[in-house]
């Protein structure tokens, strides 16, 4: 790729730009860059890694500030991390850095905060810094919608249960809404409270699917797919509150129960979007189902069946029996949908193109 502008610093896309420039996070563009990276990448093909860093929380807990909090977090993760993603394709490559903690919340601050570096993938030199909370949410949201197609492929409609309240699950419902609209049938919500699932769905108006705010799991046994994007340290649910055929995507920590991985590995499917990853992170439930045997997810994925995400996809589901879904977020995936946003911003706003922000160094 030819650029005439100089290497640092590299051309600021804030989320502010890219209002200005009219180029919105369409979540049926964003599904179809998703389905074009899986149909890409093939089983284990993706050029990418993660890396996650974890202070240790005794040092967040032990601190004045910060220690009054701790009753807060019974039942909750603190999430207290520092990741990294990177990937390369033939022209580009990508770095997201992810900060992340619970505590945020007390402090006016979203749980997480994404940044995207994008390279040229020949030269390695930086072209541009992308604001990517946003981004990085819309693209998580890709994974329910990717399913939903997948699970409605054989079914003229489907139901969907939610477990979640933040960004993430914000995305993810207006992922829904504009991607699979009217033939999802219901789509439940249920975060910490009544009230707290009642203002999530309130904020979300105006939008044409009709989100019904729960406070416990009595729908559950009504839902096709079952979608988790908590920060919960326990499973949100037991096996035998849901549907024995029902898809559980889990895109959060511990949150599926043994009893349903179980049976899951022994009389249907479990996926991951990339076993290695899903099994170095060890954080949540179908890495730990092994490793609290002693072994790990990808020592024992080939002999219990476990299967990509990218041959799920190629399937289009078309599996019987209950199906567990883990998704930790392949960071190819950032590389794709980073890669749509910055080519479209530059289409859209040439002029400024080769200019760099009015707050950057000159």
């Amino acid at each position: 790729m030819e650029h005439d502008r100089p290497s640092f610093p590299p051309l600021l896309i804030s989320s502010a730009d890219l209002a200005r420039s009219g180029v919105e996070l369409d979540p049926r563009l964003l599904h179809e860059r998703a389905a074009q990276m899986w149909r890409d990448i093939g089983p284990g093909q993706g050029t990418g890694k993660k890396s996650v860093l974890l202070p240790p929380e005794s040092a967040f807990w032990a601190s004045s500030q910060h220690g009054a909090l701790r009753q807060h977090f019974e039942r909750e993760r603190l999430g207290w991390k520092l990741s990294t993603l990177t990937a390369v394709n033939s022209t580009l490559a990508s770095v997201k850095i992810v900060g992340a903690n619970a505590a945020n919340r007390f402090v006016g601050y979203p749980r997480s905060c994404s940044t995207i570096l994008l390279l040229d993938a020949m030269t390695m030199r930086p072209l541009c810094l992308l604001e990517g909370t946003a981004i990085s949410a819309a693209r998580t949201a890709t994974y329910a919608t990717l399913i939903g197609k997948a699970i409605l492929s054989r079914r003229p409609g489907a139901s969907v249960f939610l477990f979640g309240g933040g960004p993430i699950a914000r995305s993810i419902c207006l992922a829904l809404d504009a991607v699979l609209g009217p033939r999802l049938e219901n789509l439940w919500v249920r975060t910490r409270s009544m009230a707290t699932a009642q203002a999530f769905v309130q904020s979300l108006q105006p939008i044409a699917l009709t989100i019904t705010p729960v406070a416990g799991n009595a729908y559950l046994r009504e839902a096709d797919l079952i979608i988790t994007a908590s920060n919960s340290k326990f499973p949100l649910f037991e096996d035998f509150e849901i549907e024995r055929n029902a898809t559980v995507l889990h895109l959060g920590g511990d949150e599926a129960p043994y009893e349903f991985i179980s049976r899951a590995l022994d009389h249907g499917r479990v996926v991951c979007d990339d076993i290695a990853m899903v099994s170095a992170r060890n954080s949540q439930s179908i890495a730990l189902h092994f490793s609290r045997r002693g072994s790990t997810l990808e020592a024992q994925a080939a002999d219990r069946g476990v299967r990509e995400l990218a041959d799920y996809l190629a399937a289009e589901g078309h599996d019987a029996g209950p199906t567990h879904i883990t998704c930790v977020g392949v960071p190819s995936l950032d590389l794709y949908v980073a890669q749509y946003i910055y080519e479209t911003y530059l289409a859209a706003a040439s002029p400024l193109a080769g200019l760099a922000n009015d707050n950057a160094p000159s």
